[in-house]
């Protein structure tokens, strides 16, 4: 695995290693050891999917406030789609701000998310199907997140999302 720090410290976007042969290739994509010697929380509570079933849909930007605060490792496994993060860690250099990686299954790139990040991503084809590896178990009371157009954080999304949830769309302007 070939891991590479994006402009946000602690996130990674990480590429396989393919070994090619006549059948295809063969790659690692999970190693905890390759993460602790980079200094990265290899935790694994639980594994996640979304199918998202038209290009435009877009989820987020969501995270879960501590003492559940979450890693996550996204990775795209059908289609191709944009995942935005942004940094809402205070003392952070690079707080408030965001960065963007296309994620496809032809790519098999994925996105390792340290914790304070806000994440949200936005299909850019139909039948999209999102892969998690998350540190930390779902708490409905613990998650949140903040609105994808916020003008505290200008993210530039490829077009104008067509499928987002209310809850989404609903969350108040960013506090500092």
């Amino acid at each position: 695995m070939l891991f590479t720090e994006t402009i946000l410290p602690g996130a990674f976007i990480i590429d396989i290693a393919p070994i090619h042969d006549e059948r295809g290739f063969f790659a690692r994509t999970w190693a905890p050891e390759e993460f602790q010697k980079r200094g990265l929380d290899p935790a694994l509570a639980q594994c996640n999917a979304s199918w998202n079933k038209k290009r435009g849909t877009l989820r987020g930007m969501h995270f879960q406030s501590e003492p559940f605060g979450e890693v996550k490792i996204v990775r795209c496994t059908g289609g191709a789609m944009l995942d935005v993060i942004v940094d809402l860690r205070k003392s952070s250099p690079t707080y408030r701000q965001w960065t963007s990686v296309e994620l496809t299954a032809s790519n098999h790139r994925a996105l390792y998310i340290p914790k304070g990040l806000a994440h949200g991503f936005i299909t850019l084809t139909d039948d999209v199907e999102v892969y998690y590896h998350v540190s930390a178990p779902f708490s409905p009371a613990h998650a949140t997140g903040v609105r994808w157009n916020d003008p505290a954080f200008t993210i530039t999304w490829p077009f104008e999302p067509t499928v987002i949830s209310e809850k989404d769309r609903a969350w108040p302007d960013f506090a500092a």
